[in-house]
């Protein structure tokens, strides 16, 4: 909240012009656009004058008593004058008007497009520290819907924003030439719309920052329906989530609502301005054009300029409208652009690291700088490169908080912690994180073919660096099972394998990045225990170099590694060897009897 108060303290200009920054390779057709805009505005407001000329020539050839075929000729005459005239200014209005919206419609498209990359881009800078600030719907809803309110309000703004001030300006100068009689109708009319335009956008305003907020919850509801629907079918819990869903989307359906009960009121204040104008022009003009003050012609002209006015005005109105609603996306935007990624490499940044050593000194964390408590407190650790270290704890002890900090996912609070004997701040990120590979807690396989999957860890791999590491991760034997093999398509999310056969996959994958450090945060807790002793022991044979963390569940997970460490409450209980720790530990004893007792397969 506070960060947000911060942020909404920024000013529109300097909004503005962060997102002016993604218009790079379409500038070009954001200038083009007002000027084809303006050339248009041209046209149409000559249009009026030659009209009035037309119908003053045709008029004075009317008030001759007898028409002989010589006046008819002469009104021919000038009908066709004007009318060569006309027509070439009605064709370069429409030519001028298809420029200028096919212009527009490149830029404000073109910087949709640079905007989402330019989010997604920065998205992929954030620390987890950074992605915890805010929801993933929340961050889909910035990148998809909010961009699109920013794209309409860009091509509102090139076209129409250009447009009704121009019509405004020249039409009522055009009719303070023609009768400055009535131009005085103007200036009662014009405060009367501009005051109910203020009005309908400041109560609308603070609406579209609530329903903006609300939209996030909204997709975060739908989130987390989609992801755990398995969960919501076995407990029956269907009508619950409807219920909740319901709720949402009437929050964002009233408020649009609300919304849109104060926009309506723009028509009918306009539509009265507009005949309160020809009712005044009407009455005053006529009594001009009877007393000769005023000609016909030009009384046609200023009841077409007053309308083109009114009509600018009421543009002018749903542009207003659109920037009213594109203001918060704006600034939601602008957070994402202007967010500053905690953890980023430093100005010198080292590119190689010499062995797979762990230290960690004196180190204390927490998620938030408010935060009452240290998540992780007076860490000490001194790893040797290539040994098997498995950690254990209850939940909420700290163990993955500990070996994240290992990959730079999170930065120390306090302390340091050093790989191959150098700060972990020093080095190049991707240098670091390709050299400590980690297996998450939560899984994640990407829509593709399994090749494809386990070549995010190297996308140089070849095809049998690829079935070596499977081979390694125990994966091999359920891919040769399938029709296709490795070429075997992944449904989004993984959902048309395993929880075991994603797990190996996503080991196999961090083994072709060929680490110095591998850590599998509980990464098998979903594999078999025959399984799992296979990788491990296909690990020690045949990757000893490597360092090896091994966060389980399962005594028999770290029960043949070199030390074990154990977590309780963010701080070290003890580190030593599994037999040690059997005989003095009273946390790995109670892990271990009780899970011996059951077969010694309990999973939390």
């Amino acid at each position: 909240m506070k960060k947000t108060k911060n942020k909404n303290k920024v000013s529109y200009w300097k909004i503005t012009k962060k997102i002016a920054q993604s218009v790079r390779e379409f500038k070009l057709q954001m200038i083009l656009t007002p000027i084809f805009v303006a050339l248009e505005v041209i046209m149409e407001c000559i249009i009026p004058i030659v009209i009035a000329q037309l119908i003053d020539t045709l008029n004075e050839l009317a008030l001759n008593e007898v028409i002989t075929d010589e006046i008819a000729r002469q009104a021919m005459d000038s009908i066709l004058i004007y009318c060569s005239i006309l027509l070439p200014l009605a064709i370069l209005s429409l030519i001028f008007g298809l420029l200028s919206g096919r212009f527009a419609a490149t830029a404000s498209l073109g910087l949709s497009k640079n905007l989402r990359h330019d989010m997604f881009e920065k998205i992929q800078t954030f620390s987890f520290e950074n992605i915890d600030k805010y929801a993933t719907s929340g961050l889909v809803t910035r990148i998809t819907t909010d961009v699109y309110y920013v794209q309409m309000a860009v091509m509102n703004i090139i076209r129409i924003a250009v447009r009704g001030p121009l019509m405004i300006i020249f039409s009522l100068v055009m009719c303070f030439v023609l009768a400055p009689q009535l131009w005085w109708t103007f200036l009662i009319i014009i405060p009367i719309v501009a005051v109910a335009l203020t009005f309908i956008i400041l109560k609308a305003s603070p609406i579209f920052v609530r329903v903006f907020d609300e939209l996030d919850d909204l997709n975060d509801r739908i989130e987390e329906n989609i992801k755990g629907m398995r969960t919501v079918k076995s407990y029956v819990r269907s009508d619950y989530e409807k219920q909740l869903f319901k709720k949402r989307a009437d929050a964002v359906a009233n408020n649009f609502i609300k919304a849109d009960k104060i926009f309506v009121l723009g028509n009918p204040v306009m539509q009265f301005a507009i005949y309160l104008l020809i009712t005044l022009c009407t009455w005053f003009g006529g009594n001009y054009i009877l007393n000769g003050i005023m000609t016909l012609g030009s009384f046609n002209s200023l009841m077409l300029y007053g309308v083109q006015t009114l009509f600018s005005l009421m543009m002018l109105s749903q542009v207003l409208i659109s920037i009213t609603m594109a203001t918060t996306s704006l600034r939601r935007i602008y957070e994402i652009l202007t967010e500053v990624p905690t953890i980023k490499d430093n100005d010198n940044p080292i590119y190689e690291i010499s062995d797979g050593s762990i230290d960690f000194e004196n180190v204390s964390f927490k998620y938030k700088a408010d935060a009452e408590r240290f998540a992780l407190s007076d860490v000490n650790l001194h790893i040797k490169s290539g040994e098997t270290i498995g950690v254990i704890g209850g939940t909420g002890s700290a163990k993955s908080t500990l070996v994240n900090l290992i990959s730079r996912l999170y930065d120390t609070t306090d302390g340091q912690v050093k790989v191959g004997g150098v700060n972990v701040k020093e080095y190049d990120l991707t240098t670091l994180r390709n050299n400590v590979a980690v297996v998450l807690q939560k899984n994640v396989l990407f829509s593709g073919s399994i090749k494809d999957n386990l070549k995010w860890g190297n996308e140089n791999a070849s095809d049998e660096q690829v079935i070596h590491a499977c081979k390694l991760a125990c994966a091999d034997e359920f891919i040769t099972q399938f029709k296709d093999g490795y070429d075997h398509m992944i449904e989004q999310g993984g959902t048309n394998v395993s929880g075991g056969q994603k797990q190996r996959l996503c080991i196999a994958r961090a083994l072709l990045k060929n680490p110095k450090v591998l850590i599998l945060d509980d990464s098998t807790s979903a594999v078999d225990t025959k399984t799992d002793a296979k990788i491990r022991s296909s690990f020690k044979q045949y990757i000893p170099e490597v360092t090896k963390f091994i966060i389980a569940q399962r005594i028999a997970s770290v029960c043949d590694a070199d030390r074990v460490i154990v977590m309780n409450d963010g701080k070290i209980d003890a580190f030593d060897t599994p037999d040690n720790l059997l005989k003095t530990n009273k946390i790995y004893q109670e892990v271990y009897y009780s899970q011996n007792k059951q077969g010694g397969d309990l999973h939390e």
